[in-house]
């Protein structure tokens, strides 16, 4: 996403004009008389509101001496200099917020009397099957033609009561690296109704770096959503708690498995959202040509079998070894790893959609796992310290962090000139620190020196001009991988300017913000200009602005959301009625020559 459009920078000139009013009757001149003299006590506190002033920079930090670029703050928030005293991440809000399904109609009827008979029927076929102290489930999440009634098998063995069931699913069309997300919405809705969700629980996750709030998984992701109207129709009345993991490591999915852990009791549900083998070229996964549907059935029994012995990190070891395309193999290994050694999994149903087709050229498996027993008595996991409120989470990256973060975004662009290739933060002697690993999006902006020459008589003038900047809005990978990942996209990949050569680097001067995570609010009379970052959604249409856009144009309030509102692609007041905003802060630093 880019964060604004060509930028002409120039001196901001605030100009404040009067009117003349004449009346024309002597008790007119008086009157006119009291209005201006309340009129001149009012004007400042007015100007005040209107025009805030900019963020005041902080102290510039050396770099090394044999290069001569220094690390400039750029647009350190007004609130984030104060560094507030740490809090804890803010609730969910209380008013009631619904997420509705984006499967309804595709991947299951949006009829409710079509979709309840469908899955009644899933229910009947599945038999009486009863499995004593039901505390976990492994379920398929393709369209219930695939999957339901394989779903069904496996949901259909416990018929306890449970106040809470988490679902731990993939990210299918979202990349997340290091991280899971949470939504922000009090209920999910499907055609069979509404869901409440257990926001306190939610709350307490999202007190660790490692879970993060990222709509638009959350929207579109089919892994968890999926599960719901099976669900509901099963158990009737629970409290929801949707999460989506990203790709992770082991020691990310042991912590994970650790927080839900310790925030889980006798009456919690888990379950992980997964599909096992997809085979054939469809899906880039042809280890075979002959014996497929043994051969599929060999690789799925041989994943169960692990999973079977509760190893998590089995289990990942098997995937990597054999290919075996699990898609959520994640949330597999994260259920491993909060189980009890004392656990059993019993495989309850396993069937494929090559079988059920009769065609095996593109096959998917599908399975369902019930574990029995108890969950352990996990402490609950107390959350860094470090992990402060959105606002003041800027205190977490010292001086020495903006130095290596900005030699990460030169280094990863001078090797991509040189390589061709995105390299590996091990290649580009970076020193990663603890909060340049917690997951936070950031933006990296390219500015290039040129020299514009002036009128007849006058000396050339060198300026800076915008020569990329791309970013995310909301944290979907560790700070340095966004770092690196958005360098790539600003140098490279912004349609609005050739690449960046090799010739150009000495002349580029880069920027990086590093955003909290953002938040709505309820009117745009609530933005701070030159404090919060702006994303206006409308129709459909989305724009954003980083904090320090506004105070560099010299933009008031009503210009920003104006030029915001173009830059969505709308008409210039549809800010005014029917748009939503979200803010966020920015920690903005640089390099300076």
């Amino acid at each position: 996403m880019d964060c604004t459009k060509n930028i002409e920078y120039r001196t901001r000139n605030i100009e404040f004009r009067s009117s003349l009013f004449v009346i024309q009757s002597g008790r007119g001149v008086f009157a006119g008389f009291i209005c201006f003299c309340i009129l001149v006590l009012l004007l400042p506190a007015s100007c005040r509101k209107k025009t805030p002033t900019p963020p005041q920079g902080v102290p510039t930090v050396s770099r090394p001496q044999a290069d001569k670029r220094t690390i400039k703050e750029v647009g350190h928030s007004a609130e984030l200099s104060r560094s507030p005293a740490p809090k804890k991440e803010e609730p969910v809000q209380a008013a009631k917020i619904v997420m509705p399904s984006s499967l309804s109609g595709r991947w299951y009827s949006a009829d409710a009397g079509a979709l309840s008979q469908q899955i009644d029927g899933f229910f009947r076929k599945a038999g009486d099957r009863r499995i004593d102290n039901v505390i976990a489930l492994i379920l398929p999440h393709a369209g219930y033609q695939w999957s339901g009634q394989t779903a069904a098998f496996g949901l259909k063995t416990t018929d306890n009561k449970y106040k809470r069931i988490v679902v731990i699913g993939p990210s299918h069309g979202t990349p997340m690296e290091e991280m899971l997300s949470v939504p922000r919405v009090t209920h999910y809705e499907t055609p069979l109704g509404q869901i409440p969700l257990d926001t306190v629980f939610i709350n307490k996750l999202l007190q660790f770096p490692m879970f993060q709030n990222v709509p638009q998984v959350h929207r579109y992701e089919h892994s968890v959503q999926i599960e719901l109207p099976l669900l509901q129709r099963h158990f009737k009345s629970f409290k929801f708690v949707p999460i989506v993991a990203g790709s992770c490591s082991l020691e990310t999915i042991d912590k994970a498995a650790a927080i839900v852990g310790g925030l889980i009791d006798k009456e919690t549900l888990i379950i992980a959202s997964s599909d096992f083998v997809h085979y054939g070229r469809a899906h880039r996964y042809v280890p075979f040509t002959e014996n497929i549907p043994e051969r599929i059935r060999e690789l799925d029994m041989g994943a169960v079998e692990v999973i079977g012995r509760l190893d998590s990190k089995g289990f990942l070891e098997y995937k990597a070894h054999t290919g075996a395309t699990i898609c959520g193999y994640i949330p597999i290994a994260i259920l491993l790893s909060a189980l009890d050694e004392g656990v059993k999994a019993e495989l309850i149903k396993y069937t494929t959609s090559g079988e059920l087709t009769g065609d095996f050229t593109n096959s998917v498996s599908y399975a369902s796992i019930a574990f029995s027993g108890v969950w352990s008595n996990y402490p609950e996991v107390k959350p860094p310290p470090l992990f402060l409120s959105q606002e003041s989470r800027g205190a977490e990256l010292s001086d020495e962090d903006k130095k290596q973060l900005l030699d990460l975004a030169r280094k990863t662009i001078l090797y991509a000139v040189e390589q061709r290739r995105v390299p590996r933060a091990s290649e580009l002697d970076v020193t990663i620190s603890d909060a340049m690993k917690r997951p936070r999006a950031a933006f990296v902006t390219l500015k290039k020196n040129v020299v514009l020459q002036k009128k007849r008589n006058l000396q050339p003038e060198k300026t800076l001009v915008l020569r990329g900047c791309i970013g995310d809005i909301f944290p979907q990978r560790p700070l340095y991988r966004s770092v690196i990942i958005n360098a790539i996209n600003a140098a490279f990949r912004d349609s609005r300017f050739p690449p960046v050569t090799g010739a150009e680097c000495d002349d580029i001067t880069i920027e990086i913000s590093a955003l909290t995570a953002p938040k709505p609010i309820a009117s745009a009379e609530q933005i701070r200009i030159g404090i919060d970052g702006i994303v206006l959604k409308k129709n459909g249409q989305s724009a954003v602005y980083l904090p320090q856009v506004a105070p560099e144009q010299g933009w008031d309030l009503n210009q920003t959301l104006t030029n915001l509102s173009l830059k969505a692609k709308l008409p210039v007041d549809a800010w005014k009625e029917g748009a939503s905003f979200l803010v966020f802060q920015a920690v903005v630093f640089g390099e300076e020559k």
